[in-house]
């Protein structure tokens, strides 16, 4: 059975823009047996772009439902069944948010009638609705509406199945696989995972975590595991799996973090970092009697000092410290690579500035060994990274104390204020991980979705 589905919205982007109209055609792969076809209120403006495409107005949906009115019954109808469009990840993206919006995590496996042309109609040069349908000869009554373009793609997936009528069966052999790869498994048990970004964790028979992920879909990822293995490694990792859990984390950046140190802690057999011990090994810096800063390696377990990095061996820990030196022109004397009572080899080839004899001064050599110290982590900072939360009320935030990322969390904007000693009430403690210094660091320069918010250690709460 098949939910067969076209909407129209103010725009194109599903995280600031809103559903204004809804076809849902209930179809058995011979014919429609039920339908659900609405306005609806989008609560926002409908740009007079749109209006030319679609012919709806701001006029027409005024008194129209909101979607929180019919959400249940697109729940009904679509419960079950696949969830069919032309380029469906626009739809069910869109849709998914609505539910959000309401707090519930909308799921339903999908099926793209634009990816089905491509394989089964192959050689055409477009692939939007309007065209092919216009090629293979199915008219559209009411193109860029929802119920004209929706009967228009229930007509085109009817045609798919004449094609190849395996496309009927299409997906309906998911739990078999499962109890193929998964025999341990229960396949109830990942039905009803969203997909959201988050942490999941697969179990052995005696309750150990064998594997650590994380996804922005972490739904479809446990089933790209489940059905297919691609290696010895990954089948005898399925047969031993019996349970399935995941943690929600909202924020793509928490999902790494919360990976990482769920690795570190758990060390699960099939995660290949998971099988290495803890570092042992960092980089460590402080500023001498002269007032140049150094920067040495270090076994951890010497030192009651925190690094600025971690790693494996000291052979990978002097390879970074050889890169900085160079990139940054930094003293090897000063950085523990060179030993001499003059000068470092680098100052005789005019590659160091003299700082090892004195011949450059702290305020300048500090200038490179501080950006060098910056490139290795997340500096000397103390801020809040502010980002998504797991729902539309929620705010998800990451807390750096010294450049050390110290823990994670959650709040309601609305509950906080101003106070941050509330804030940290909701902390989740996390190690300062490598892989999340790392990941940190780059979602700061890529992200378009998070801000900084610096904290003031002089005073305890407020900002």
């Amino acid at each position: 059975m098949y939910a067969i589905v076209d909407i129209e919205t103010t725009g194109g982007n599903p995280q600031n823009h809103r559903i204004t109209e809804i076809a849902i055609y209930l179809f058995d792969g011979t014919n429609i047996i039920d339908e659900f076809v609405s306005l609806i209120n989008p609560e926002t403006y409908i740009p007079h772009y749109i209006t030319q495409l679609t012919g709806i107005t701001n006029e027409m949906v005024a008194n129209a439902p909101r979607f929180c009115d019919i959400a249940r019954k697109v729940v009904e109808i679509t419960d079950g069944v696949f969830f069919v469009a032309h380029n469906a990840q626009f739809d069910y993206r869109f849709i998914q948010n609505e539910f959000k919006r309401l707090g519930y995590n909308y799921s339903r496996d999908t099926l793209c009638t634009v990816k089905l042309s491509r394989k089964n109609f192959p050689g055409y040069s477009s692939y939007s609705l309007g065209n092919l349908c216009q090629v293979i000869g199915i008219e559209i009554n009411g193109r860029h509406r929802a119920a004209g373009d929706a009967l228009a793609t229930v007509a085109l997936f009817k045609r798919l199945i004449e094609v190849n009528p395996e496309i009927e069966g299409k997906g309906l052999n998911t739990l078999d696989n499962l109890i193929q790869f998964a025999p341990k498994l229960n396949p109830e048990r990942i039905m009803n995972i969203p997909e959201s970004i988050g942490v999941y964790y697969f179990y052995n028979n005696q309750g150990d975590i064998i594997y650590i992920g994380k996804s922005i879909n972490i739904r479809k990822r446990i089933l790209d595991h489940l059905m297919r293995p691609t290696t010895k490694k990954a089948s005898e990792m399925l047969a031993q799996i019996s349970d399935v859990d995941y943690v929600l984390t909202g924020s793509e950046l928490i999902a790494l973090i919360a990976e990482a140190d769920a690795i570190k802690t758990n060390l699960p057999k099939f995660n290949k970092r998971g099988r290495r011990k803890s570092s042992q090994v960092g980089l460590f810096s402080f500023t001498d009697q002269d007032g140049y800063v150094n920067i040495w390696v270090e076994n951890i377990s010497n030192t009651d000092e925190q690094p600025l990095s971690t790693f494996n061996s000291k052979e990978q820990a002097k390879e970074i410290l050889y890169r900085i030196v160079e990139e940054y022109a930094l003293c090897q004397k000063l950085c523990g690579l060179y030993s001499s009572s003059g000068s470092c080899f680098h100052h005789q080839i005019e590659l160091c500035k003299g700082a090892c004899i004195g011949e450059e001064s702290p305020r300048s050599y500090n200038i490179r060994a501080n950006a060098a110290l910056q490139s290795l982590g997340l500096g000397s900072k103390s801020f809040l990274l502010i980002d998504e939360g797991r729902n539309l009320d929620e705010i998800s935030f990451v807390k750096v104390i010294n450049g050390k990322i110290e823990g994670y969390g959650y709040f309601n904007p609305e509950f906080i204020g101003q106070s941050l000693d509330l804030l940290y009430e909701t902390i989740i403690p996390c190690g300062n991980h490598k892989e999340a210094v790392y990941a940190m660091r780059n979602y700061i320069a890529k992200s378009k979705t998070c801000r900084i918010i610096p904290i003031d250690l002089s005073v305890n709460s407020g900002y």
